[in-house]
């Protein structure tokens, strides 16, 4: 997805006529966070209980999920919001699913995926890797969604808050570069991991 305008510094834009529709593109930090804290509490609980996991192996298992939300946030940040849109379709796409968070980065209600489609996916990952791991999922899928979580809230630090005077600024200076001075670079959020072993680091 190449940029075509300036980022603005405020603002939002309509991106469906349908009020409902248009009303569900729309996400206030708080629900996913809330939610998804909620749902991976109750898996572990639910494993644990039912004798699918146990105290030894949940945390090397859930710090594992938490380490495979990283490269998966790197993968489909890099490839799939950032996919070349050579026709009108895809530029469509592209547009909605990451375009105009480029054009406008500071809408705070455009800086999580809706509540339905976070579902939807979060399911499917379950099925997938219920299907290769069996039981572990119930460690496995809430580190994976408390990964997504935690990159849900430094996304919304990173462009609502100014940067801290610490060690944290550097992912506000990472960010800041991939949407103020070359989006083909810096397309980890959460973490700057990927971006050193795949070779996105922003240039000096």
């Amino acid at each position: 997805m190449e940029l075509k305008n300036k980022p603005h510094a405020k603002g939002t834009k309509s991106l469906f006529k349908n009020k409902l529709i248009e009303r569900l593109t729309r996400t206030h930090i708080a629900v996913p966070l809330v939610l998804f804290a909620i749902i991976s509490t109750g898996l572990i609980i639910y494993g644990i209980k039912n004798s699918h996991i146990n105290a030894v192996n949940t945390v090397p298992i859930f710090l594992g999920g938490l380490f495979a939300f990283t490269l998966v946030e790197y993968l489909m940040h890099r490839f799939l919001f950032h996919l070349t849109p050579n026709t009108e379709k895809r530029e469509k796409f592209a547009y909605i699913v990451h375009g105009v968070h480029h054009d406008y980065p500071k809408d705070k209600d455009r800086l999580a995926m809706p509540i339905p489609l976070s579902l939807t996916l979060s399911t499917l990952f379950f099925l997938f890797f219920k299907l290769i791991m069996g039981n572990y999922v119930f460690a496995f899928l809430p580190g994976f969604l408390i990964g997504y979580a935690a990159y849900l809230w430094v996304h919304y630090m990173v462009h609502a808050f100014q940067p801290p005077k610490n060690f944290w600024k550097a992912l506000w200076v990472h960010h800041g570069i991939h949407h103020y001075k070359d989006q083909h670079r810096a397309f980890g959020v959460s973490s700057m991991f990927w971006d050193l072993i795949f070779g996105t680091m922003p240039k000096k």
